[in-house]
């Protein structure tokens, strides 16, 4: 009977492999490391019992995620209490490769466990030959499924926030001291250069930046007036200063320079003062990033000193594991180990020396204020890195704590308790939380209406799209019967226009008959045959005209002349 059983937790799904001549395999411990190697001699001590494979790929994350924190999965009990022998008077061993799942599988369904030993040489065995052992299995699939759930693992476990990035700080720190490196060399490549022309200007401006700026402007000095002094006072922002400019270009004693070499330093002054308008963007972005990241720190220490922390600890979560002793003397590391090497005094500071607190104290306070800084920039670096809203409520009290202890040492005022001062900060910290939240919510919920808005309108559009559609249809069967109206209606039309001359000679030759007919006396004539020949005329034209409608016009000329008549 087979007494081990191996788990085997794949990104398949789990196995169990029942393990033969387990008392062998333990006697001989070096054999086994060789024949793990060979599939061949592996197969005849170990065969697959049962596998379970994963629904999908979340059902898979669920599991590793669960095992990585040593809780047993419904998964994973349901699989071992089917497939695990129980019976028998010796109970099955379930060896497992991590000693902690092991311990809570033994805690919660009773197994007897093993690690170590014999089952890691197993496992390392199974793992090296998994998709040869299970049937179906391809190692390009294997592979192709332990990608996929170390992608999906790595991003469940690691919650990347954009906002939150602190290699934004770290390069942008690292590009501001370069970028002061190089503006300095500039500049003083731009005062060697112009020197030769205009030397007494050195001594006039000493500010970089401004230098290039008046060389950019000034160019050549003989030509320098009364006239340019308004855009020189811009430039210096001193209305004396631009006046001794203007003095000493008229008698300068520099040499005269060419129009060619004049154009070349003008292009390179301009170069510097753009670099040197691009580091005050910079420095303004680092702020703004500084705000977002570590808000408290750079409220208590300044966004600069700050961030040259960061960057030196290599991120805020590393900053934030640092004690307070090492956080004091970080970027002195030289000095530190010179000193204990020499056995000589211990630097008592680092880069928190920049710091305007270490500045303003006496000397001989100079190394209790910076220990006592420190010790508040841990506090902070924490904060910062595992609150969930940043706020620098807390930044803010830290500081007036250091100013307070600053006070103490000179003067001798007694500073409030901590616990004071960190319960007010919680407090003022949870209302502002609170306050963010509140807008956060409400920001959301504008974006959500104004998604909902934007579907109706697409859904209304689409909506008069179709009726309009329909309604232009319409509209072409409506033009379509007024077109055919309009064209039976033109050539009856056209015959009635005709008819209109030949009716108008049919009603007089009417009208001269009925005159002629009725005589004074009431008696009838005579019947000649020209008389025949009118009185048949006269009929035929009666009928026509009976059988035309007579218009009231051509009824009130008859009623005049028979009246005339009478």
């Amino acid at each position: 009977m087979v007494l081990l059983h191996v788990l085997f937790e794949h990104a398949a799904g789990y196995a169990l492999f029942a393990v033969k001549e387990v008392e062998e395999i333990g006697m001989l411990l070096p054999q086994v490391e060789e024949s793990v190697l060979s599939i061949g001699k592996f197969n005849s001590m170990v065969s697959l019992a049962a596998f379970f494979p994963f629904k999908s790929a979340q059902a898979a994350l669920e599991n590793i995620n669960a095992i990585s924190e040593g809780v047993v999965h419904a998964d994973l009990k349901l699989f071992l209490e089917t497939n695990l022998p129980v019976s028998g008077k010796k109970k099955a061993v379930l060896g497992v490769s991590d000693a902690k799942i092991g311990a809570t599988l033994q805690e919660e369904l009773s197994f007897s466990i093993q690690t170590g030993g014999v089952v890691a040489e197993i496992s390392r065995g199974i793992r090296l030959h998994f998709h040869s052992l299970v049937k179906g299995l391809t190692g390009q699939a294997a592979s192709k499924a332990q990608l996929g759930l170390g992608h999906s693992y790595s991003r469940a476990k690691v919650k990347f926030n954009v906002n939150r990035v602190d290699n934004m700080i770290i390069q942008s720190i690292a590009l501001l001291d370069q970028l002061d490196k190089d503006i300095n060399t500039f500049s003083m490549r731009v005062r060697e250069w112009y020197g030769y022309h205009f030397p007494e200007l050195i001594k006039i401006v000493s500010d970089n930046s401004m230098y290039c700026r008046l060389a950019q402007l000034i160019g050549n000095r003989k030509e320098l007036s009364e006239e340019n002094l308004e855009s020189l006072e811009e430039v210096v922002m001193d209305g004396a200063k631009a006046q001794a400019i203007l003095d000493a270009s008229r008698s300068s004693m520099g040499m005269d320079i060419s129009p060619i070499d004049l154009i070349n330093i003008e292009r390179f002054s301009n170069r510097v003062v753009s670099l040197a308008a691009y580091r005050l963007e910079l420095q303004e972005y680092l702020r703004s990033k500084m705000s977002q990241v570590a808000p408290n720190l750079a409220a208590l220490i300044g966004e600069v000193v700050g961030a040259r922390l960061i960057s030196h600890a290599g991120s805020l979560t590393n900053l934030a594991k640092y004690p307070a002793s090492t956080v004091q003397i970080l970027g002195a590391e030289k000095a530190l180990f010179r000193a204990l090497k020499t056995r000589g005094n211990t630097p008592k500071y680092g880069l928190i020396f920049h710091s305007t607190f270490i500045g303003r104290a006496a000397a001989k306070n100079k190394g209790r204020i910076s220990r006592y800084l420190a010790n508040k920039c841990t506090i902070a670096s924490r904060i910062d890195c595992f609150s969930e809203v940043p706020t620098s409520v807390f930044g803010d009290k830290l500081r007036a704590q250091v100013e307070e202890r600053l006070s103490f040492y000179e003067t001798g005022d007694v500073p409030r308790k901590n616990v004071d001062v960190m319960k007010e900060a919680v407090k003022e910290a949870s209302d502002v939380a609170a306050e963010i939240k509140r807008k956060l919510e409400k920001k959301e919920k504008k974006r959500k209406k104004r998604e909902k808005k934007l579907q109706e309108l697409e859904e209304n559009g689409e909506a008069n799209g179709t009726a309009e559609v329909e309604n232009g249809d319409a509209d072409v069967t409506v033009v379509k019967k007024k077109k055919k109206q309009a064209a039976e209606e033109a050539p009856a039309e056209e015959n009635g226009a005709e008819d209109t001359p030949a009716k108008k000679k049919k009603k007089r030759k009417a009208e001269e008959a009925e005159e002629a007919a009725p005589t004074d006396n009431g008696a009838e004539e005579t019947d000649t045959p020209a008389k025949k020949k009118k009185k048949r005329k006269s009929e035929t034209v009666a009928a026509e005209v009976e059988e035309t409608p007579e218009t009231p016009v051509t009824e009130k000329k008859k009623k005049k002349k028979k009246e005339s008549a009478d």
